[in-house]
């Protein structure tokens, strides 16, 4: 948990989701969600598959078309908004895993995560070396195919591709799937990291126990719609959060 969150509950919030409904077609996959993420702080988006995540972080990024309710960015609906557009307006979505150009190298991956911003080459540059600094292993790679790096490296570069285009909000899709534990803890602890600089995150995570290590608030899901909302610091023990995730509260 990060140390301003306490404080950044009172503030207004970066994203505010309200009676969410969203889904593929005609077919509605949620229903009724509603959360908030504050800058500079984690809201875990937690559930069991099914439950509905993947299609509320596609909804907020603009991928499928919200059916009903809203979604804010410091106050503006954007829910009409193009996901380019909302790109160009601080969403950045990183999907399930690890999409990287594998043919590509680290520096090549890491360029076209910053071409929406429209900067020269010598810009993308310096966007680079800041990506470099918070993810070290990338920049000793730089030169090398996407394709030869560990998952959890590839999963580093995905998130440093999408922060190329200096986010404000990141959505994070199980970044820790298919990751030997070692690797997710070094992947949380570079999402708190982030957090430091104002960035709000939403994070949705199938590891309960990593996420509550990184998370300032929880909500969870179950067959698209919200059965918890709660800050982390009423969440010590994770065994609560479980009952819900499993549909027992």
């Amino acid at each position: 948990m990060t140390e301003s969150a306490v404080a950044d509950e009172h503030v207004a919030p970066l994203l505010q989701v309200d009676g969410l409904a969203a889904g593929y077609g005609d077919l509605k996959v949620v229903w009724d969600v509603s959360l908030r993420v504050h800058p500079g702080t984690v809201t875990a988006l937690l559930g069991r598959n099914g439950a509905g995540k993947t299609t509320t972080l596609r909804a907020i990024s603009g991928l499928n078309k919200v059916m009903h309710g809203s979604v804010l960015l410091d106050g503006e609906e954007i829910s009409g908004v193009a996901a380019h557009k909302r790109v160009r307006r601080g969403v950045a979505y990183v999907q399930e895993g690890k999409r990287v150009f594998h043919r590509q190298s680290i520096e090549q991956n890491l360029m076209l995560g910053g071409y929406t911003r429209g900067l020269r080459r010598q810009a993308l540059r310096a966007e680079a070396e800041r990506i470099y600094e918070l993810f070290p292993v990338l920049a000793e790679k730089r030169k090398a195919s996407a394709g030869s790096m560990s998952g959890g490296q590839q999963q580093m570069l995905a998130i440093g591709q999408a922060l190329m285009s200096r986010p404000r909000l990141l959505l994070l899709d199980e970044p820790s799937g298919g990751l030997a534990p070692v690797i997710v803890n070094e992947v949380m602890e570079r999402i708190a990291e982030l957090t430091k600089t104002g960035l709000g995150v939403l994070l949705v995570e199938q590891a309960v126990e990593a996420a509550m290590t990184v998370a300032d608030h929880v909500t969870v899901l179950d067959v698209g719609k919200v059965v918890m909302d709660r800050p982390a610091s009423q969440l010590a023990d994770t065994e609560v959060v479980k009952e819900a995730y499993f549909g027992r509260v």
